[in-house]
């Protein structure tokens, strides 16, 4: 009996952890982990020739927080023709266009190599098992087929792109490619996290895109509070997106679309964001002509301010506003 007893103890005990650890693994979900604002690519940011059409893009990137599975979204949101992909891949980038071999794996499309994404739409990759650690640097590579002329990206990277002609799709480096400091076609890296983990989006200009910090050195500020979040326990499964562009205005486009329209894409529509930090209208005042205009702007932010706010706060989402910072004119 009690040999009876202490094997049911044993059984109740492997249940228990069994459960428990199924209701762990269920409890996992898509977490943004990195993402860059999409917009019309303006003619002088432009891929270099040979251009994108047959031809193979590498594209290096930092990571926030890490995962055991992935999946990438690719964007041909502001474009208006079809985007052919033939292959998709991705590595661990060991710097400049090299990868490490050994951590390569395709990118599949409803289990195809290759996908073509309409004009106006964007599509994610299957969910691929991959071993990525924080902070890690990786390199999405994609062979093109036809392209459309008019180019979704993002132009800002602060990062090198290396452009190949032809399918180079499994060259582990490429030290004839010609180097691009803009992103295209990428979108967003989501991981599988546990349910606690969430992400914090940054919806702002050029400040948060990375002005006055250096190529290839991802020490953009977005950067460094990801660091400050990872080395911190009580927010080490916080991912960081950063939806900075350059010269984008709050009310109206400037460069790339205004934030009240880029809103629900790049907020709304980001997986697992619990939080928003929202610094964003230097460029909205800064294109005034006097001071009454200026105040009428200043008006319209906080009504622009307030609606974005409500829609955060109707999505669960935390807002933090940041104070716009001092500017001057010079004469």
């Amino acid at each position: 009996m009690r040999r009876t007893l202490k094997t049911l103890a044993l059984l109740t005990l492997a249940l228990t952890l069994l459960a428990a650890c199924t209701k762990q693994k269920d409890s996992q979900h898509w977490v943004g982990t990195w993402t860059t604002a999409q917009q019309l690519v303006e003619p002088h940011n432009m891929p270099p020739d040979p251009g994108l059409s047959h031809n193979t893009l590498r594209q290096a990137l930092r990571v926030s927080i890490g995962g055991d599975s992935l999946r990438v979204r690719f964007s041909n949101e502001f474009s208006n023709s079809p985007l052919v992909i033939w292959e998709a891949g991705i590595a661990q980038s060991t710097g400049g266009s090299s990868i490490d071999p050994n951590t390569s794996k395709p990118l599949t499309f409803n289990n195809n190599q290759s996908i073509t994404i309409e004009a106006g739409s964007a599509v994610y990759s299957d969910a691929l098992a991959f071993d990525l650690k924080n902070r890690d640097d990786l390199a999405i590579t994609l062979c093109y087929g036809e392209t459309a002329p008019d180019v979704t990206g993002h132009p800002g990277s602060r990062t090198t792109s290396y452009l190949m002609p032809g399918n180079q799709c499994d060259a582990n480096e490429m030290p004839e490619s010609i180097p691009t400091d803009h992103w295209y076609t990428i979108a967003n890296i989501d991981v599988k996290a546990p349910a606690r983990a969430a992400s914090v989006a940054i919806l702002g200009n050029s400040i948060t895109d990375g002005r006055g910090s250096g190529t290839n050195k991802q020490n953009r500020w977005p950067d460094v509070l990801s660091e400050q979040l990872l080395a911190n326990p009580a927010t080490a499964l916080t991912g960081v997106l950063n939806q900075g562009i350059g010269g984008n205005c709050v009310l109206k486009n400037c460069l790339g679309p205004a934030a009240v329209d880029r809103f629900e894409r790049d907020v709304l529509m980001q997986h697992g964001v619990k939080w928003l930090i929202l610094l964003e209208g230097v460029n909205d005042l800064g294109q005034t002509p006097d001071s009454l205009a200026a105040m009428q702007v200043a008006n319209d932010l906080i009504a622009a301010y307030d609606q974005l706010i409500t829609t955060a706060h109707a999505s669960n989402i935390k807002v933090y506003g940041a104070t716009i910072l001092p500017f001057g004119y010079s004469f």
